[in-house]
């Protein structure tokens, strides 16, 4: 996974925490024109249809922050129609502070992609009126299918999935593994795996999005092979699916 030195701020933390522990609730301010698209704006279908490398506008809202870091933001946001995943957006450390869940934002930037993922690079942004959360869309039937990366940053879910083993670096069969190959240690990603219908499929905790310290880093190393669970978290992807997961319970 693409990873860079990031700073937390206090507040930064503090979201971090109600975004990881909680999960996300579906609300929107006002009427529907919240999601009206302003002159120049583009569409999420015209957005994903766009060329790589090409300029573009979206308006869209705050899910998730992952990180700040001179003056640089990365933003998990989202519309009622698809997400946009915003890497190293500018953004001053007050700004980034009011970028709270909900917020929306109109954003220009490049589109890109690394290694699968579909993202905004070089962005700028201003805040403007509105607020919306979203629902976690269930996508557990979509895994292993095509349909799955349609939905790609949106804020998901999969629900009666059962955790299985891996194999550490002394042979042993574990629930988790830090890092995906098992060389980390406290504080890094988490990687573990889950089946549904008899395919198995890989999860992680992004440590920059979920930290240590938050519910579900705790929760995942916990968990036991054999666990029946449900998990919300964003359909981010590094060569293939790799859902970054922000809540976990066990059935």
């Amino acid at each position: 996974m693409k990873k860079a030195v990031v700073f937390f701020t206090i507040a930064a933390m503090v979201l971090g925490l109600t975004a990881c522990s909680t999960g996300n609730t579906a609300s929107a301010s006002g009427s529907e024109d919240i999601f009206a698209k302003s002159e120049g704006v583009m569409s999420y279908a015209d957005y994903d249809a766009a060329a790589l490398d090409s300029e573009v506008t979206v308006e869209t809202f705050v899910q998730a922050k992952q990180s700040w870091w001179e003056d640089q933001a990365t933003v998990y946001t989202q519309d009622k129609d698809g997400g946009y995943f915003l890497y190293n957006m500018a953004c001053s450390e007050e700004d980034y502070e009011k970028l709270t869940p909900g917020t929306k934002i109109k954003v220009k930037g490049y589109k890109s992609e690394w290694s699968g993922e579909t993202e905004i690079i070089d962005a700028t942004f201003e805040i403007e009126d509105g607020n919306y959360v979203a629902e976690a869309l269930d996508v557990t039937s979509m895994l292993g299918t095509d349909e799955l990366i349609k939905h790609q940053n949106q804020f998901v879910t999969f629900k009666g999935m059962t955790i299985e083993a891996q194999t550490d670096s002394e042979g042993n069969e574990v629930a988790y593994l830090y890092n995906w190959d098992g060389s980390g240690t406290e504080g890094d990603d988490l990687y573990f795996n889950a089946s549904c219908n008899g395919e198995t499929f890989s999860f992680t905790i992004e440590s920059y999005l979920c930290d240590a310290s938050t519910d579900v880093y705790k929760a995942v190393k916990e968990l036991n092979v054999g666990d029946k669970v449900d998990m919300e978290g964003f359909l981010y992807w590094y060569e293939g699916a790799n859902p970054h997961i922000t809540s976990i319970s066990v059935k």
